[in-house]
């Protein structure tokens, strides 16, 4: 599809699995830190992919590990900022987590989706203001190691949400917050998202449109959270 791009100001773009392809350096890093930590406690039955789109995907990363645990019956303490990596805590599993995305993201680099470059060019020529909004306080790393910093003039990651005291995702707080940033109203700005989470955010947030991009979630799901319209890939948008 050709998006109707005079009718919008802005887009807000999520990071992982949108721009780039490390929602499965995510997926990966998640799911050996999970696997790891059930085989410990004598839990038979395996964290798996789709437990990453159900629990995890798109949300801040104590939050992932918080509903994930809660889909099988465990609570853990939450745990302090202090915690080491790996301590059975909350904040413990979490940073864990984000020490092996950020070895793995170290080892491999990584490049944008050519459609979403392509996109991304299409829309600085029509000088469209853009963002990008992730759960993730690796994104200005991603962006960076991707080559696409300079698309964005705002950056609202997980760092800052947490900074600015922000929900995050399905909460609408940080897809707002961008919009604010870049002067533009919700209304006239479009969020492009592959998590149900965030395509929820989107939706509550009465942005002008939400895409959803299936990277693995499904259109029906990504269409029951909200999505005005499903690709599966940015080139369409183009």
């Amino acid at each position: 599809m050709a998006a109707d791009w005079d009718t919008f100001r802005a887009v807000l773009f999520d990071l992982d699995g949108v721009i780039t392809p490390t929602a499965e350096v995510h997926m990966r890093a998640w799911s050996k830190m999970f696997n790891d930590f059930l085989d410990e406690r004598g839990v038979t039955e395996p964290y798996t992919d789709q437990d990453y789109f159900d629990h995890v995907d798109g949300k801040p990363r104590y939050d992932g590990v918080r509903d994930f645990l809660a889909s099988r019956g465990i609570e853990l303490p939450e745990g302090g900022p202090d915690d080491p990596p790996g301590v059975q805590t909350v904040r413990g599993l979490g940073d864990q987590k984000n020490e092996r995305f950020g070895r793995e993201l170290a080892q491999e680099g990584v490049a944008p989706y050519p459609g979403s470059l392509r996109l991304l060019e299409v829309l600085r020529d029509r000088d469209m203001s853009m963002a990008v909004v992730s759960s993730s306080a690796n994104a200005p790393d991603v962006l960076r190691a991707a080559g696409v910093d300079s698309f964005f003039p705002v950056v609202i990651h997980g760092g800052v949400a947490a900074e600015r005291n922000l929900r995050g995702k399905p909460a609408p707080d940080t897809f707002r917050a961008a919009a604010d940033d870049l002067g533009v109203p919700y209304s006239d700005a479009v969020v492009i998202e592959d998590a149900t989470s965030g395509v929820a955010a989107g939706r509550a947030g009465d942005f002008g449109l939400v895409v959803g991009v299936d990277r693995g979630a499904g259109v029906a799901a990504l269409t029951k959270a909200g999505a005005d319209v499903v690709v599966a890939d940015l080139a369409e948008l183009a």
